[in-house]
């Protein structure tokens, strides 16, 4: 019998702006909102950054954070948390010396970057293995700042969702996996569309699965137009899928998405259309071997 397919609503990001669209979840009340909507359109599984309420810009407050997942867990919603550990890896070369960072840099030691995920332990955090370009900066994820993440993300009894977004972090996860620095098989989630990263095609996609360890979990998105195609693609292959405002901001084309939840009903029909069923977050904490979520917490 074929596993449900789980989704996930990855609902803000760090890159799409109101600027882009004016229902951005934003706040740490809006972020909870979309979370919760998703959940009932069918997600078993927000991923969550956060942003400063009063700009829209990128955040690593850990109030912000903590104020979401409360929200989320007062909302008694069954749903499981997915923390970004992303923040705190970009480097910008300064100018006229490239070796000193400039504006936009964000790199923070290793413990700063999951800190907020060791308080409030979520199901599942992401962990990126990826060292790429990104615009004029550079994305930088060293094996020993992983490896240290690692360690505190296990320690912390919470799931690493291991983002990859090349064919060179999937190695490196194997590696990491061999020296027992990761728990195998794994949770992996193929980022497909990012510039100098996968490309968004079944071909690209077929590809990076092969490359997987055998027995793990995985799931696969697209960005912007690619977001229900790779939808249809991972199902087929087997996959659970990702969509949101994180990723993607429209509909169909031409048209902004309502919200999240829109998103997620849209995934949710494409996935039934093809013949498969959708998880529940009881279903998905069986397949994915987590915990059920912390129901209190002491002060922090």
């Amino acid at each position: 019998m074929t596993e449900p397919t789980i989704v996930t609503c990855a609902v803000t990001g760090n890159i799409t702006s109101r600027s882009q669209h004016p229902r951005l979840p934003v706040t740490p009340a809006e972020i909870a909102d979309a979370s919760i909507k998703a959940a009932h359109a069918g997600a078993a599984i927000a991923h969550i950054h956060v942003r400063d309420p009063e700009t829209g810009s990128p955040s690593m407050e850990f109030k912000y954070y903590k104020e979401v997942v409360d929200r989320i867990r007062d909302s008694n919603t069954d749903l499981l948390i997915n923390l970004t550990t992303g923040a705190g890896g970009r480097f910008v070369p300064g100018s006229p010396d490239p070796r000193v960072a400039g504006p936009g840099s964000t790199l923070l030691p290793p413990d700063e970057r999951v800190s907020h995920v060791l308080a409030l332990k979520p199901e599942i955090c992401t962990l990126d293995l990826n060292t790429m370009f990104s615009g004029d900066s550079v994305v930088i994820n060293t094996p020993s700042s992983i490896t240290r993440m690692a360690n505190l993300i296990r320690d912390a009894g919470v799931v690493p969702e291991l983002e990859v977004f090349d064919s060179g972090d999937i190695h490196l996860a194997r590696k990491l996996i061999a020296e027992d620095v990761l728990e195998g098989p794994g949770l992996f989630q193929i980022v497909l569309g990012i510039r100098y990263g996968f490309a968004a095609t079944p071909e690209t996609m077929l590809y990076a699965k092969t490359l997987l360890p055998t027995g793990c979990q995985w799931a696969a998105f697209g960005i912007g137009r690619a977001e229900f195609p790779m939808v249809a693609q991972a199902f087929v292959l087997g996959g659970h899928v990702r969509v949101g405002m994180e990723d993607n901001l429209y509909l169909a084309r031409g048209q902004l998405t309502p919200d999240n939840a829109a998103l997620v009903e849209r995934a949710v029909e494409i996935v039934e259309r093809l013949g498969g069923s959708i998880a529940t977050p009881s279903e998905a904490r069986a397949m994915l071997r987590v915990t059920s979520p912390i129901k209190e917490l002491s002060d922090v």
